[in-house]
Parts: C-alpha cells; structure tokens; sequence
C-alpha cells in the first residue's frame, strides 16, 4: 500500500537577526522529513511547504494565514515567542496544530499547539539553583525587548527574591542591537554575581564579544568573576561568536551536541552527512527533528491529518530521540525532556557538567512548586558530570 501524502508547513526565519538558529531548526526539520520519506515503514509522506519569515512577525502572520488557507494543517516552525504568539490565533482559528520547537518561557497551553521544546522547569529553574549554589544571589539581567525576556527575567527575580536574592538591574534592547558599549559599562561596575542573558541572535553575538573585551581592559577573568549565564545559548550561536570570547558561558539546555550515546551519534552523523555547511545542531534543531518525528507518528497512528485523532494520537506519545526519551504529557502537550547544564569551551562545544538522571515532566505554569519559586521545592535531580 502507498504511504499517505502529507503537506506540512515548515516556517523558519532563515534570514534575519536569528537567521542561524533558525536554519538549524529548518536543517533538523527537513532531516527528520527525509528520513521518515525513506522509511517504508512509516506509512507516511511529508511534503515540505517553507516560508521565510526574515524574522518579521507581521510575515510569519501573512505565511500562516495563507499555509492554513492553503488547506496545510500542521505546521512546524517559529522561533521566538513573539512570533508564536502571532500565528497561534490563526491555527485556533482554522483548527491546526502548529509544532512549536523551541525552549521558552512558559505560562501557555493551547489546544492547538505542540510544545517540544523545554518549559521554564526544564530549563530556568535549574540553572537559577546552580547559579545561586555556584556564583551567589545577586543577578544583571540583559535581554531582547520581546516577551521571552520578560517573562524568564520575571522567573528568575521571583526565584532570587525567594531564596533572599536580587535582580540588580533589567536591561531590554530591540532585537538585532549591537551597541552594549554603556551598558557594559554599568555591568561591569555594579559587579553582579552572574549576568543572566536573553539576548538573541546578532544582539547576543555583540554582547559576548564586547563583554569579555570590556572586562579583560579591566583585568577581570570575565568568565570566573562575571559569568554570563543563558536558556538559549547553543552550538551554532558559539560559533558566530569566535574564538576570543567563545568559553566559559554557561547554558541550560535538555539537548548538548557533546551528549554520549548512540541515538545522539546518529543523529551528529546523519545531520553533519546532509549539512555539511552547517550551521551546527543546536538543541532547537533537536527539538525540531523531534517534532517531525512526532508529528509522522501521529499521522499514521492516526490515519489522516485531521486534527482531533492527530492530538489524540500523540498524547503520550514517546521515542528515543538524541537527547534521550521524550514524551508528550496528555494534559499540556507539552514535552517531558531531560534537563541539563552546560559550559562552553574554546571548540565551540558545551561541556555538560550537569545533568537530571531522567526526564522531568513539563510544568509551563510553574504550578507544581510550593512554594511557587522556592529551589528546594520540587526540581530536577541534577547530578554532577565533570
């Protein structure tokens, strides 16, 4: 019997500011894709239907809305949270699902949604414990003036103010800015314990540079006495920040390309075999092979792209993907994922230096801490690696 053909929208900004992340989020869709084409056994067929959003939320409106009027009902794409938030009244709308991969704040569940990148407890929960643990209370946040920022920068003050710490500043600069020059200055002056970074994309690029450049004028091991601490920092953005300022950072992530195990080694080769150009997997690109794949389950369990027995099917659904087992929790459709910490070093790769002994289940609304913020309250139990 012929597998069943499938369109599917994938919308990913492959140029603008997050141009990088977001080719490799489309590099890991398109592998995932492929590969469910090659399998018989898959009983499926995916067509890929791309749109360009050049980072633009007003286009990533324009190309749902016409993916959705196209009669294309799952969609796999969006990077940032303001560009989700823009399209998802549109798939409400029309009753699609748009599979979102990537790692964000939280405090969303919506029907007509598939989250498999981390939630705030998988992500920023863990690294606001070992930052407190490690480095002291006492955070400079600096982030891109949209809602991811805001909303982690909300989560980690209410944590501190907790554990009796402080945010000692919030900083937000328009997506894409590069001159850090004053407010570098202020950072380095009001010596914090870490700074914890949402920049995204060339901001962040800018940001890394110029820091440590600013503190070695200063003689300051920036990397020891002034991390910079981020849920979003990956591979392929190590890269573009170049070998002067590449090590040291700190990242949490439920996916490290360093991660050791055979899942992982297949996935490095079959990704570095098709994209030899790059950009590098990243924990998005993870997250977006994983949605793919997902996603060509429940099509067949379900036995066609409609969208009441495609949600049906993938609640609970699990495989074993680089990272590890990932799971969908029946009531979020959120991802269970494994929760881990990174360091970069001068090759442009995290070492992972902790890391949870087994998935954690998704909390998006943080409603499963009491109290709410409190780090000795329910949390991944993360054990040292290196």
């Amino acid at each position: 019997m012929a597998p069943k053909c499938y369109q599917v929208g994938l919308l990913f900004s492959t140029s603008g500011p997050y141009s990088v992340v977001a080719q490799s989020m489309l590099n890991g869709a398109l592998l995932a894709l492929e590969q469910v084409n090659a399998e018989p056994e898959a009983g499926v067929r995916l067509e890929p239907v791309m749109g360009d959003p050049g980072g633009a939320n007003a286009e990533y409106a324009r190309l749902a809305r016409e993916m959705l009027n196209d009669g294309i009902r799952h969609v796999v794409g969006c990077y940032t949270s303001s560009s989700r938030k823009e399209v998802i009244p549109f798939f409400e709308k029309h009753d699609a699902l748009l599979w979102y991969p990537s790692h964000y704040e939280g405090f969303e569940a919506s029907a007509n949604v598939v989250y498999t990148g981390a939630a705030p407890n998988q992500h920023i929960l863990p690294l606001t414990r070992y930052l407190v643990e490690e480095y002291g209370k006492h955070a400079f946040c600096v982030g891109s003036n949209y809602i991811w920022a805001w909303e982690n920068n909300r989560i980690l003050r209410e944590t501190l103010l907790a554990n009796g710490g402080e945010v000692i500043a919030e900083r937000y600069l328009p997506v894409g800015e590069t001159d850090f020059d004053p407010l570098i200055e202020k950072i380095v002056d009001a010596r914090p314990s870490f700074v914890f970074n949402t920049l995204i994309g060339t901001s962040a690029y800018h940001f890394f540079r110029t820091f440590r450049a600013a503190c070695q004028k200063r003689g300051i091991d920036q990397a020891r006495e002034i991390p910079v601490a981020s849920c979003s920092l990956s591979e392929p953005e190590l890269e573009e920040i170049g070998p002067d300022a590449v090590d040291g950072h700190l990242s949490s992530s439920v996916y490290f390309s360093t991660i050791d195990s055979a899942a992982n080694a297949r996935f490095i080769e079959a990704y570095r075999a098709r994209f030899p150009a790059g950009p590098t997997m990243s924990a998005d690109a993870e997250a977006t092979f994983i949605a793919v794949r997902l996603l060509s389950d429940a099509l067949r369990s379900a036995g066609s792209d409609a969208i009441d027995p495609v949600r049906e099917a993938v609640g609970g659904a699990a495989i074993t993907a680089p990272q590890g087992r990932v799971s969908i929790d029946r009531d979020s459709r959120h991802a269970c994922l494994t929760p881990r910490i990174g360091r970069s070093n001068g090759q442009a790769r995290f070492d992972i230096i902790l890391e949870s002994s087994r998935p954690v289940r998704p909390d998006p609304y943080l409603i499963e801490s009491a109290p709410r913020y409190t780090l000795v309250a329910r949390r991944p139990n993360l054990r040292i690696v290196s």
